[in-house]
């Protein structure tokens, strides 16, 4: 090869070189700057739409407490109205039963005072006062009690006075002067005023 061809063969400039290489990192900085960038803006994009599902995921488990609190209340307190419902069933049924019962008690009060009463050539056999205590005791263990009425002051609540006689003395004014018919209680209510003489 001659001199003049070696002339002829491009020599390169060290500093273009350089430069060359500085705008090539410069613009694989640059794209990745505009890639970290676009990631940025879709992280936020994504971080604000799991925002926005969390906020919405909170509202609906709020509602659904509430809902759940609501029914548990209802649901307690039909627990309650039957239960209440139940017993009153229960109880109105008990007084009915007690109250039919009430006059074969009656009769017994009857014939126990007739055999009783003096000059009576009537007896209350052992075995009849036992079949009527043996009655008497399960029925106040049942809540049954008798009011007593006699020498008491005279209460429209409980009293349904049948007719009014002088009084015997001034202290017996406005009270009960004999009982008719006995008063019962049921439980603390009653199922049966009681049927009295009130004095005047």
């Amino acid at each position: 090869m001659s001199d003049k061809e070696k002339n002829k063969i491009p020599v390169e400039d060290p500093q273009e070189t350089e430069t060359a290489a500085v705008e090539q990192q410069t613009e694989v900085a640059a794209g990745e700057e505009e890639t970290n960038m676009e990631n940025t803006q879709n992280q936020e994009e994504t971080i604000e739409q799991l925002k926005a599902e969390n906020e919405r995921l909170k509202q609906e488990v709020a509602e659904l407490k509430d809902k759940y609190l609501r029914l548990m209340a209802e649901f307690d307190n039909y627990r309650k109205r039957t239960l209440k419902e139940r017993t009153e069933i229960i109880d109105q049924a008990a007084r009915d039963t007690m109250a039919a019962i009430l006059p074969v008690l009656d009769d017994f009060d009857r014939a126990k005072a007739s055999a009783e009463a003096p000059g009576s050539k009537e007896q209350f056999s052992e075995g009849v006062n036992l079949v009527y205590q043996k009655l008497y005791k399960t029925l106040e263990s049942r809540g049954l009690e008798p009011m007593e009425s006699t020498g008491k002051e005279f209460n429209p609540d409980e009293h349904e006075a049948i007719s009014e006689v002088p009084a015997p003395s001034e202290d017996m004014k406005g009270k009960v002067v004999d009982t008719v018919e006995k008063g019962y209680k049921l439980k603390g209510k009653i199922i049966r005023h009681a049927k009295v003489v009130v004095g005047k």
